[in-house]
């Protein structure tokens, strides 16, 4: 079942990880899955019961087409943190 987040909340969000990227909701694959997704990392992190689960022990590590995921200017072409 997709559940619906406050779009308020979405804006607030982001990957508890040391850069803070914004989160959106779902994955590249299936933007209903109830998962937010990181904009930098691609980690995708749980919603379970509506209630987003953000800790990096329970997050689902990047898939090998998270790059499409990632903001363009998130990370450099080595993989490490972009400049900001």
């Amino acid at each position: 079942m997709v559940v619906e987040l406050d779009p308020r909340l979405l804006e607030i969000l982001a990957c508890p990880s040391p850069d803070h990227a914004p989160l959106r909701p779902g994955t590249q694959d299936d933007p209903g899955a109830d998962v937010l997704t990181c904009t930098a990392c691609g980690r995708r992190f749980p919603v379970v019961d509506g209630v987003p689960v953000l800790l990096l022990d329970e997050a689902q590590p990047a898939t090998d087409d998270a790059g499409d995921d990632r903001a363009d200017d998130a990370t450099g072409a080595d993989g490490s943190p972009g400049e900001k």
